[in-house]
């Protein structure tokens, strides 16, 4: 048995994201600067449903195992009725929309844009925009994690939200990464989180201002190589948090993906090289799988363009590689 499948059906043009289903461990969304959303149930390999949009879609969520969310350059966020194939639009950004997540606490939608606002949705009310808040900058990343949502901004800005009280940020922070953030996820265990840049580095963060937790923040290099004496240096397009161990996933475009134990600072495997990038990676809701999505991310331009391979996505059985040493759960 291989411990690696490959979809059938991938988009046609780069991935913007994977995305598995928080209670279905078979249920995996992918986005695409194709315009579409596509819908794969892994266990029997087949596409189940495709969802065409005006532009590309740089984001998804879901919300439950029927009901997801995209937004992309065509501004709209939509919720996608994954059994039906229905999409309904939910409401407009001023700009593109570069990321979506569900909260579960909150059950709400949260969308960030260029149009350097978040915007929260609920699907089920007469308006769906429930409320929209001013930031600083354009909107790259958020995650959230149990009442916490951490926005990366451009200029290396940070804002840590309780989103019970979004009216100001509990916290406000630079990134301890020089470079451009292209990356960002919360720790399961919601102590903090993590943040990439495109110039191979992570940086490990905690959300408790306390100076003894803040001191155990740290940021380490990777996706690097040295070929013929020449340092490498790779961008880290996607981070992922395992739902059990904690342990987390980087991937670059190098096209590798490494697992670490970031609480003893070490990484545990680097699977065998993929044929291009990879934009994002995504942990199935059991721990079992990593998705991974491999397609051209134009960090060479059009040049690279012209020999890239068609997108393909891979997933990866996991085994005691993802668990820290001495776990006992």
């Amino acid at each position: 048995m291989s411990d690696q499948l490959e979809l059938a059906s991938p988009p046609f043009d780069s991935i913007s994201s994977v995305r598995f289903s928080p209670t279905n461990a078979h249920q995996l969304l992918v986005s695409s600067w194709d315009a579409t959303v596509r819908y794969y149930d892994i266990a029997s390999n087949e596409q189940r449903a495709k969802f065409d949009h005006r532009a590309a879609v740089l984001s998804i969520a879901f919300s439950d195992a029927s009901h997801a969310y995209s937004g992309g350059l065509d501004t709209s966020v939509r919720e996608l009725e994954l059994e039906t194939e229905k999409i309904y639009n939910l409401g407009q950004h001023a700009d593109s929309i570069s990321s979506i997540c569900h909260s579960r606490e909150a059950n709400t939608v949260i969308s960030g844009s260029w149009d350097r606002t978040v915007r929260f949705w609920d699907p089920r009310a007469s308006t769906a925009q429930q409320s929209s808040h001013d930031l600083p900058e354009r909107v790259y990343f958020m995650d959230t994690v149990n009442n916490h949502l951490v926005v990366a901004m451009a200029s290396r800005l940070i804002h840590i939200y309780d989103i019970r009280k979004m009216d100001k940020p509990e916290q406000t922070r630079e990134s301890s990464l020089k470079f451009m953030t292209r990356a960002l996820a919360c720790m399961i265990d919601g102590q903090g989180y993590a943040t990439a840049s495109v110039e191979g580095r992570i940086a490990v963060e905690y959300f408790d201002p306390s100076p003894e937790i803040q001191d155990k923040k740290y940021a380490f290099k990777c996706h690097r190589q040295t070929i013929d004496e020449v340092d490498h240096v790779w961008p880290v397009n996607a981070l992922a948090f395992h739902p059990i161990y904690n342990t987390f996933a980087s991937a670059g475009s190098d096209g590798t993906v490494s697992i670490w134990d970031h609480k003893v600072k070490k990484r545990l495997r680097q699977y065998p090289r993929y044929h291009s990038a990879i934009p994002s990676v995504a942990f199935n809701s059991d721990g079992t799988k990593l998705a991974v999505g491999v397609s051209y991310t134009w960090d060479t331009g059009e040049e690279g363009a012209k020999t890239a391979e068609r997108p393909g996505i891979y997933i990866r059985t996991l085994g005691e590689e993802v668990k820290p040493k001495g776990w006992t759960g």
